[in-house]
């Protein structure tokens, strides 16, 4: 059934690029689609406030089709965990492009059925999966982190089968692009240069049009890449954010977050946490992210060599430069954005110190990460019997007077360091409670809690870690 609404303003800019990089695929039906969650907040920012509710349902399951869109599953690579494999979107479909004020955003249906690329899959999502990551997609844009929006949740009467039986759900995704690091490495692999050469040209406009007034354009584009990924990563490391999945077809080439399988908050600070049950050897541990982040994008500069210099050795030599450079950048980053985390703006003599002994001293006392940085403004979290302990008492005055003469300290540690994150045995609990009783009263406490994450938290519970969280693992729901 065609839907002749113009109210979706649509673009198809992806489907004009070569064939191999996409196939043309319409989801398929859901049994009784009912809407779960509609996001108005992001409605209104995508200018799509105005749809009926009919409406919505039927578009977003698949039920209905836009008149004169082309729905697509993209075409992708990827290493994961290190080895490559031939992928693409085997659960998902790109309904179109939106623009809006000159900006355009995918319009994305995940869990919507199988396509060419399921590999045997139903192409189906559980309803559980995809609360999570509308739940933590939204999380992460409360904090201030680039990343996939979630616009809608469809439930229906469909089952499919897991570890259980399950409802299958479709979550509309927004992101800036599904454009992916893995995109690029099929593109390189194809037997003829064209498809590379016109994703690039097609990135390059859509996300760093900067790059096309360069005279190497290419090598500008895996420059712009770079700083953008590392200030990404180092943004999920000041929030205690792990992906747990950061393989190359979920490094986003326009620098956001998605693909919210495995990931998780972590709670007691340890930089070889791990939550993800399929990463056996914690090759995406909290801080391991920080040598991933650059090892993908080797990948990514892997596939732009021929465009960058006729001349191989000449090209690698223009890409090394760059990863020369990584490390140190990362840290000045990191070194930036931490310190700020402790009201410090410019950095004196001993300040790194000063960090370092108090990451030190919450590893070894096994505090949380969150709270710690928080306390800093926030007293009434002081009075944890943790924060009595000699040692931190002892970095507390240091710190006190690196800090006495800073002007409107409170105020800028309560903008950097949050009070409340999604924490995870309260998003199960959210979680839970939707799929076993239909209540959905704490997922919608939690999600307005998390749109204003540098606010005083009024609801105590969720700034408590759990009592004990060895067993908790995280799983990518596919």
């Amino acid at each position: 059934m065609e839907n002749n609404s113009s109210k979706w303003r649509l673009q198809q800019n992806y489907s004009q690029l070569p064939k191999e990089l996409y196939t043309e695929t319409k989801p398929s039906p859901l049994d009784n689609p009912k809407l779960l969650l509609w996001n108005n907040k992001l409605a209104k920012e995508l200018q799509l406030d105005h749809l009926s509710r009919e409406e919505i349902t039927a578009i977003l399951s698949g039920n209905q089709i836009i008149s004169n869109s082309k729905p697509i599953a993209q075409a992708y690579g990827g290493h994961q965990f290190g080895y490559f494999n031939i992928l693409g979107d085997g659960r998902a479909i790109l309904l179109g492009e939106l623009e809006v004020k000159n900006k355009l955003f995918d319009i994305q249906l995940k869990g919507s059925g199988p396509t060419k690329y399921s590999r045997r899959g139903d192409g189906r999502a559980s309803i559980y999966s995809m609360l999570r990551e509308y739940l933590i997609s939204e999380a992460m844009h409360g904090l201030g982190i680039a990343s996939s929006r979630s616009l809608a949740l469809i439930g229906s009467s469909t089952d499919i089968y897991r570890e259980n039986i399950h409802k299958a759900g479709v979550l509309t995704r927004i992101a800036s692009s599904h454009i992916r690091v893995g995109t690029f490495e099929l593109a390189a692999r194809m037997e003829n240069s064209k498809p590379l050469i016109e994703l690039l040209n097609h990135t390059i406009k859509r996300h760093y049009p900067r790059a096309s007034e360069h005279e190497n354009p290419p090598l500008e584009l895996l420059k712009e890449v770079i700083e953008k990924q590392i200030n990404l990563v180092v943004q999920w490391l000041s929030v205690g954010f792990i992906h747990g999945v950061m393989n190359t077809d979920n490094t986003s080439i326009a620098a956001e977050t998605f693909d919210y399988g495995p990931c998780a908050f972590m709670n007691v600070y340890d930089p070889k946490t791990v939550y993800s049950s399929i990463d056996h050897q914690g090759r995406y541990a909290y801080m391991n992210q920080r040598h991933i982040i650059k090892w993908n994008l080797i990948r990514f500069a892997e596939t732009l060599l021929p465009l960058i210099h006729e001349n191989i050795n000449i090209a690698i030599d223009c890409c090394q430069v760059l990863f020369d450079e990584f490390d140190e950048k990362f840290k000045q980053q990191y070194n930036k954005v931490f310190l700020k985390k402790l009201g410090i703006d410019k950095e004196q003599a001993n300040d790194i110190e000063l960090l370092n002994e108090l990451l030190e001293w919450m590893q070894n006392q096994k505090a949380d990460f969150t709270n710690t940085f928080r306390s800093l403004s926030d007293k009434k979290l002081l009075s944890d019997y943790i924060y009595k302990d000699e040692n931190f008492l002892r970095w507390h005055k240091k710190w006190d007077l690196r800090t006495k003469n800073v002007s409107n300290l409170e105020y800028r540690l309560n903008q950097i360091n949050p009070s409340v994150i999604a924490r995870n045995h309260i998003v199960e609990e959210a979680l839970e409670d939707i799929i076993q009783n239909n209540d959905f009263k704490l997922f919608e406490a939690f999600v307005s809690a998390l749109e204003k994450p540098f606010n005083n938290c009024s609801n105590e519970k969720y700034q408590l870690p759990p009592e004990d969280e060895t067993e908790y693992k995280t799983f990518c729901g596919t």
